[in-house]
């Protein structure tokens, strides 16, 4: 029984090691609020531009696509769209997630305020 545990345990690990993703706590919109203040400075969370385009709707939009928004070619050449996956490599180094992106902004590094980032961004519709 002792080795059926260890296995089981063993196994279990492995999927933490393999998939960390899988295992990131979930985000808190109440903390990711407070998060959108390092965003706040170049993004609405409404739909209305500033130095970056508002941010309503963001999750499951288009890469490029807010109307009357002076994208860079990079952004506008992206082709993809808003998830919680791309939204995190972006926020984590927007130049190194989209190279010649004009976001002026060096990331967040750590992973659990992304993760609440997002889901403040979620409730932005």
């Amino acid at each position: 029984m002792r080795d059926v545990q260890r296995v089981i345990a063993s196994a279990i690990l492995l999927l933490f090691v393999i998939f960390p993703s899988a295992v990131r706590a979930a985000g808190d919109a109440a903390k990711g609020q407070q998060v959108f203040a390092k965003c706040a400075a170049c993004h609405a969370k409404d739909s209305s531009n500033r130095l970056g385009p508002g941010l309503l709707g963001v999750v499951g939009r288009q890469a490029g696509a807010v109307q009357g928004f002076h994208y860079s070619r990079a952004m506008k050449g992206a082709n993809k769209v808003w998830d919680e996956k791309s939204l995190d490599a972006f926020i984590a180094a927007p130049q190194t997630a989209l190279p010649g992106t004009t976001m002026p902004f060096a990331g967040i590094a750590d992973e659990q305020q992304r993760s609440n980032l997002i889901a403040y961004l979620e409730t932005l519709k």
